[in-house]
């Protein structure tokens, strides 16, 4: 089977963000039940990190984004129980969570089904640390990816959600360790950029992406920063180097595609009001209706008017 010729490819880019996945599944119910439309169904290809690839797992599978809703508001006070306790010191020599609730969460919700079963081509990144090199999961959407398919959901879910000092890493593919795919590429934007044109050979003016974000919190950065050392930067480093990628990220594909074909929502929020762990399915449906409500006329007029052509498997 080959490529189809590609007047018009669209790319749904899901980022990563913890229980704040939870935004992304709700912006996604709401949209579909304002324009009373299937979402998968004007998107070509799915990308996502960490929290963002659970959900491009589970479109990918056919489910609805109220479903996806459901697995977080159910799941997500067991993911993210803190069982070190109340000593804070503990997180400095020992990851917060255990990954047992996530990975029980992600086999009921996948089952025994592969990536091979996705009715969507999918693009899911993690981090290999043997190896010290990016890690890309693959739908058989060519010829040569003759070996993700075969791998379960529950796994790639795993390995891309693996984020340092809160899980620990997955061992569980060919003994290589792997962790999140937001150490690279929290918005994965760029990677299914590049998947379209080289693997997919969609040419660059065909494509538009359609990026949603878990909110980006607005931060005052200390001015203690312009000089401090390891212990200045601890509680900022991570921050600003997810922030510095994403943002870079989304700036080359404007630059590549042009502004009007890349459509990023990521509410601002103030600082602390929707942390990664710690956040309330009420705050997020709260801010997700009302972005949501923002969103759908751009949602409607830029990407409705694409139906995506079906999507088979080469492998099974």
């Amino acid at each position: 089977m080959g490529q189809p010729v590609w007047e018009r490819f669209q790319i749904l880019s899901l980022d990563g963000g913890g229980i704040k996945g939870l935004f992304t599944a709700a912006v996604l119910a709401k949209l579909e039940e304002d324009l009373r439309t299937n979402i998968t169904d004007h998107f070509d290809l799915i990308v996502g990190t960490s929290t963002g690839g659970i959900i491009a797992l589970a479109l990918g599978l056919g489910m609805k984004p109220r479903e996806i809703v459901q697995f977080y508001v159910e799941n997500g006070p067991q993911i993210f129980r803190n069982r070190l306790g109340l000593n804070p010191l503990k997180h400095w020599c020992w990851r917060k969570y255990p990954n047992g609730p996530l990975r029980a969460a992600l086999q009921q919700c996948y089952e025994a089904r592969r990536l091979s079963d996705s009715q969507k081509r999918l693009v899911i990144p993690s981090y290999n640390l043997d190896a010290d090199d990016v890690y890309l999961f693959k739908t058989p959407h060519h010829k040569r990816l003759r070996r993700d398919y075969r791998i379960p959901m529950w796994q790639v879910a795993l390995a891309t959600s693996a984020a340092p000092t809160y899980f620990p890493a997955f061992a569980g593919i060919d003994s290589l360790r792997l962790i999140d795919g937001g150490v690279w590429a929290n918005n994965p934007t760029m990677i299914g950029i590049a998947e379209a044109v080289s693997v997919l050979d969609a040419p660059l003016r065909t494509i538009s992406v359609c990026n949603l974000g878990t909110s980006d919190t607005v931060i005052q950065r200390r001015k203690w920063l312009d000089w401090g050392g390891k212990l200045a930067w601890s509680n900022s480093a991570v921050d600003v180097i997810m922030r510095g990628q994403s943002r870079g990220v989304h700036k080359q594909a404007c630059h590549l595609l042009g502004d009007e074909k890349v459509k990023r929502l990521d509410p601002k929020v103030p600082e602390g009001l929707l942390d990664l762990d710690r956040v309330t399915p009420d705050d997020l449906f709260s801010q997700a209706a009302h972005e949501s409500r923002n969103f759908s006329p751009i949602f409607e007029k830029e990407f409705m008017p694409h139906k995506a052509p079906a999507y088979e498997a080469l492998y099974r």
